[in-house]
């Protein structure tokens, strides 16, 4: 998807003033505001879809903030990419909602209240966060106190779904935070009074987040090196490759697709669904990145994955394939994980001069601030072209190093 420069501010949709017909306050992209003459404001998604001009409601200013506005918008630009329409997806959508308030939803019980906060607490949400909150209240909640009256549930209820999480100690508190979200919302609408959930914080002990090992230069080295000896399928050592080379995601680099990937212009457009932060993001391809792709597309170029699976051609590699290579490499370090290229890349490009603003968008990291959001904006494409060649170029030289001194220490020992 092309990328531009979003111009609106909360300061200045707050300011726009009233006027006797409707009119737009231009985002970008096709995003705008629409001001009505009673002084009501709402996002909408202006676009052509077989050759007509459509527009979707996004939802109301500023109860859908900026931020939450460009994200959905990100999702309906890359659903036009992919041939949907964004209005029918709404539509159908609209039309289950309402079909499920036919059928008499309770908004008394835990589940059908469970329903209204996923629809109006996560409606500007991406589609990929609701499922998951969803298929987390489908398989741990609703099994348990889906019937029961919002009023009903105790602390000793909330309790013995999470203990039957134990074992998956994240999965239990991510439950516990979701019934704890749904009773928050509940209180402000007047239908409880206390939070069951909310007592039980901490019952469950989570380890603490691992910080995942980078290495040093040298190190490096020696990583790149194994990587070439291991034997692996072709597949997997280039996906070892572009990983490194992108400082994507593991998941991001596994289903890339070819459909994505323009070599010409070396770049690679990873579409929102895919990001962690749900806003696409474009990488540049270095020279070496690129000779890579040139190969595994001679292997699974009429696929529609850049990567499948050894197996199944139509999916893309598993996740386990990438950390069972890891483990089998043998270069000096042990428990190097393929999260940890991300921080290996970073940290060398920062400790070479590079700001870390390139760095944070190389990383696709989303930035909180608004002043730092804007680097998101303009892009910085030439400081980030830069970067990731630089990237290359430092893995090939001391990749180069590392061999010059496992020749020496041959010759030494022979000797």
């Amino acid at each position: 998807m092309r990328h531009f420069n979003y111009t609106l501010t909360p300061t200045r949709i707050n300011n726009a003033k009233p006027k006797a017909q409707p009119y737009k306050l231009t985002d970008g992209g096709g995003l705008f505001v629409l001001v009505h003459p009673g002084g009501s404001k709402a996002w909408r998604f202006q676009y052509v879809f077989a050759g007509k001009r459509r527009s979707v409601l996004i939802g109301s200013y500023p109860e859908i903030s900026v931020a939450d506005a460009r994200d959905r918008h990100a999702e309906y630009r890359a659903m036009v990419e992919q041939g949907s329409d964004p209005a029918a997806h709404k539509q159908a959508d609209d039309a289950e909602r309402k079909l499920r308030a036919s059928q008499g939803a309770d908004d008394r019980q835990f589940k059908g209240f469970s329903l209204t906060w996923l629809d109006e607490r996560l409606g500007s949400k991406s589609e990929g966060y609701r499922a998951q909150m969803r298929s987390l209240l489908e398989r741990f909640v609703w099994p348990d106190i889906g019937s029961k009256a919002l009023v009903d549930v105790k602390p000793a209820h909330v309790l013995a779904i999470i203990e039957k999480r134990r074992g998956t100690p994240n999965t239990a508190e991510n439950v516990r935070v979701l019934i704890q979200q749904v009773y928050n919302y509940a209180i402000q609408k007047l239908l409880v009074e206390t939070n069951p959930a909310l007592a039980l914080r901490g019952v469950i002990a989570v380890p603490k987040a691992e910080h995942h090992r980078h290495l040093s230069e040298s190190e490096l080295g020696a990583f790149w090196r194994a990587v070439g000896k291991q034997g692996a399928h072709p597949s997997t050592t280039a996906a070892v490759k572009l990983l490194m080379y992108s400082m994507s995601r593991k998941v991001e680099v596994l289903r890339a697709k070819w459909s994505e990937i323009d070599t010409d212009k070396a770049q690679w457009d990873i579409p929102p669904e895919r990001m962690k932060s749900r806003r696409p993001h474009r990488v540049y391809l270095s020279t070496q990145a690129l000779e890579v792709l040139e190969v595994q597309r001679a292997l699974t170029g009429d696929l529609e994955y850049v990567f499948p699976s050894a197996f199944r051609a139509n999916v893309p590699m598993a996740d386990a394939t990438l950390n069972h290579l890891f483990k089998r490499l043998d270069f000096g370090v042990p428990e190097f994980s393929p999260h940890g290229t991300r921080g290996t890349a970073a940290t060398l490009l920062r400790e070479h001069g590079f700001s870390r603003d390139v760095v944070e968008l190389l990383l696709a990291h989303t930035e909180r601030s608004q002043t730092a959001a804007s680097y998101h904006h303009h892009e910085l494409e030439a400081e980030r072209r830069r970067a990731l060649q630089y990237l290359a170029d430092e893995i090939d030289r001391h990749a180069a190093i590392s061999a010059a001194g496992n020749v020496v220490n041959i010759k030494t020992k022979t000797a």
